[in-house]
């Protein structure tokens, strides 16, 4: 069984992932927005939503009544973005700042992501209180 450095070294970072990745979002709109398929509408809501979502899905991680749900959250999203990876692929000629080896590795670190991120999501949740005697009907 993985030790709870293991699982603590994870969870800091999916959580530092998600919340840099978010604030990228904000900071980096424009570069953002250029990896937006053409087809998904509205591109600056697209990433600005998306921020939002890592950044909150990233600070819902530190708070374990809210870890699983938080997770399974960004295990969606993380899904969610993947047309975004698959069309940087699709279109390397946009994409010149970024060497293609880099755009053909994002798809397996992505479901290296998704692993790590279902891992925490399926772990048991440590409680701070002392467990509560069972209950006597």
């Amino acid at each position: 069984m993985p030790s709870r450095r293991a699982s603590r070294a994870a969870l800091a970072f999916i959580f530092l992932w998600f919340l840099l990745g978010g604030i990228a979002h904000f900071v980096f709109t424009e570069a953002e927005m250029r990896i937006v398929p053409p087809y998904i509408p509205w591109p600056r809501g697209a990433v600005l939503v998306s921020g939002a979502f890592e950044m909150l899905g990233a600070v819902a991680l530190l708070w374990p009544p809210s870890r699983r749900a938080a997770a399974w959250g960004l295990f969606a999203l993380t899904l969610a973005v993947t047309p975004a990876h698959i069309y940087m692929l699709q279109q390397p000629g946009l994409f010149p700042s970024v060497p293609y080896w880099a755009l053909v590795l994002r798809l397996p670190l992505q479901v290296a992501l998704l692993a790590l991120i279902a891992w925490i999501a399926l772990r048991p949740v440590a409680s701070s209180s002392p467990a509560a005697p069972p209950s006597r009907v």
